[in-house]
């Protein structure tokens, strides 16, 4: 998988990142917009990976830390590339964000309802912790 680059999404890119959530990812995220995700680049721009082949996104995952907890979100592989190894190169350079930034453990968000998803974080090393349960409150209407 040489002709795939990894890089740091830029705020020029947010419209071509939004098209490709819109095709490629599975829900849509309350951060789903321009303001959102220019937040999360202005703030951390280390945070938002892109996996590109010739130029063109093919895969996105968000290596968020906070300094307390490793959190990965937005894992997404273009529907015609999926099965090339692109997840495994987003995750592995995830990971090593973390790991150079002090992380000791990631944790996942993935849709329940999502079984491939399911299928590809399982094979990536991750399992879902049984004592533990999401609960959130929208702050913005």
């Amino acid at each position: 998988m040489t002709d795939i680059e990894i890089r740091c999404a830029t705020i020029d890119r947010i419209p071509e990142l939004l098209a490709f959530w819109a095709r490629a990812a599975e829900g849509r995220s309350i951060s789903d917009d321009p303001d959102g995700v220019a937040r999360l680049i202005t703030r951390d721009p280390g945070a938002l990976l892109v996996a590109e082949r010739d130029g063109a996104v093919v895969g996105t995952v968000i290596a968020g830390y906070d300094g307390w907890r490793c959190h990965l979100y937005r894992l997404a592989v273009d529907p015609g590339q999926r099965r090339q190894g692109i997840a495994t190169a987003l995750l592995a350079a995830a990971e090593e964000r973390f790991t150079a930034l002090g992380g000791r453990r990631a944790d996942a968000m993935v849709l329940l309802a999502n079984e491939r998803a399911q299928h590809a974080w399982k094979s990536a090393g991750y399992g879902p912790e049984k004592h533990w349960r999401r609960w959130v409150k929208p702050l913005v209407d």
